[in-house]
């Protein structure tokens, strides 16, 4: 097994190239997410509480609209931190095809992706000072993924929250293993 930067591991047989992405390791801020997750969800459940004791409909109706918008950003970040726990990508280059499978823990579905019908397989990229690399670089987001291919039409990504560099060597394996394998099969 060899190693792309710290998050991506792969293993290049002569029939195969075996490549796991996982979550970022982000240290204290992971233990930030977690402690302001705990509070989250104890401003709700006061919130909750607090729901049942109004008798002001005008009240009712905005502890509803906080509520709604709670709720939003408690999924967000329980999503983030089952993601940043479990998380994993799995990518497979074999003749049959590309495979990837997004788990959490050992659960997720493998889809696979016919080589003839890949096209445009690329690097998404973010510039540095706009909104959305910002917005990635925060510790409560799962992050968007960097690698792109379209597909009958469709376009798929994964490769959640990768650096540029490790995403430029992931790019070039397997876009290297994907041409020999379509070679193969001429």
């Amino acid at each position: 097994m060899k190693w792309i930067g710290e998050r991506i591991s792969f293993v290049d047989n002569k029939d195969k190239l075996t490549v796991v992405i996982y979550p970022p390791k982000i240290g204290i801020k992971y233990q930030l997410v977690v402690f302001w997750s705990l509070l989250w969800l104890a401003i709700g459940a006061y919130v909750t509480s607090q729901f049942f004791y109004v008798t002001n409909q005008k009240e009712q109706i905005t502890l509803i609209i906080f509520m709604s918008f709670w709720l939003y950003f408690a999924v967000r970040v329980g999503k983030t931190l089952i993601y940043l726990t479990w998380g994993r990508e799995y990518i497979k280059l074999d003749k049959e095809g590309l495979h990837v499978k997004i788990a959490t823990g050992k659960y997720g579905k493998s889809k696979r992706y016919f080589l003839e019908n890949l096209q445009r397989f690329d690097v998404v990229e973010l510039k540095e000072t706009s909104f959305q690399a910002i917005y990635e670089s925060s510790a409560w987001v799962k992050g968007s993924n960097r690698l792109s291919f379209e597909y009958l039409g469709k376009v798929f990504t994964f490769g959640r929250k990768l650096n540029e560099k490790d995403t430029t060597i992931l790019y070039k394996l397997l876009l290297k293993r994907i041409e020999q394998l379509l070679r193969q099969r001429k």
